[in-house]
């Protein structure tokens, strides 16, 4: 292998572990406008950005499974997603853990645009400890850590996720601003849902 091939590894991780209660259940297999899957079009823009994606799904959700695979991800069930997102996300990094650093993205936030994915992902590469997107001076997702906090990944629990971390070393996140307003849209609710065209 080349040396330029070593110089920096990054993946990306696609979390789809949630029971999309507030939704109705079925969130990330529901279609979008376009009729592509919620979380196959999150899935999507993060492999534009990152060759290497990992989702993590529930135990018992094949059909999302089956999507996401068929869609160029790596899946891996979490035997414990019901404790939250924390346990998903130290799950997903714990089998990416030679990772130098990853993007991490959330399945129901299917409007980022790739570019601003890549540029999280560039961020990391030319050495920023943590980075995020913003969007009107409010700081979104996907959000990229380094390997130097991969004792912190490993250690989430519940469902905070890598906001505990993120309020934590606040000072070393490289903000990029841009005008992707899809940084901020999760969907939780059948009336996020974007409008079609």
């Amino acid at each position: 292998m080349a040396y330029a091939e070593n110089i920096l590894k990054l993946s990306g991780i696609l979390l789809a572990a949630g029971a999309g209660s507030r939704f109705g259940g079925g969130k990330l297999r529901h279609p979008l406008a376009d009729g592509t899957p919620l979380g196959v079009m999150a899935a999507r823009h993060l492999l534009t950005a990152l060759p290497d994606v990992l989702a993590v799904v529930r135990p018992g959700d094949e059909a999302l499974e089956a999507l996401l695979r068929a869609a160029g991800c790596e899946v891996t069930v979490c035997a414990e997603a019901v404790r939250g997102m924390g346990c998903s996300l130290a799950h997903a990094i714990a089998r990416r853990r030679e990772a130098d650093g990853w993007v991490i993205a959330l399945a129901d936030m299917p409007s980022i645009h790739p570019a601003t994915i890549t540029a999280v992902a560039q961020a990391l590469a030319a050495g920023a400890p943590l980075a995020a997107p913003t969007f009107e001076g409010r700081r979104g997702h996907p959000v990229g850590i380094s390997a130097r906090f991969v004792s912190e990944l490993l250690a989430l629990d519940g469902d905070a996720g890598a906001r505990e971390l993120m309020m934590t070393h606040k000072q070393e996140i490289v903000l990029l601003d841009g005008d992707d307003a899809g940084v901020l849209l999760d969907i939780d609710r059948r009336e996020d849902l974007p409008r079609g065209p």
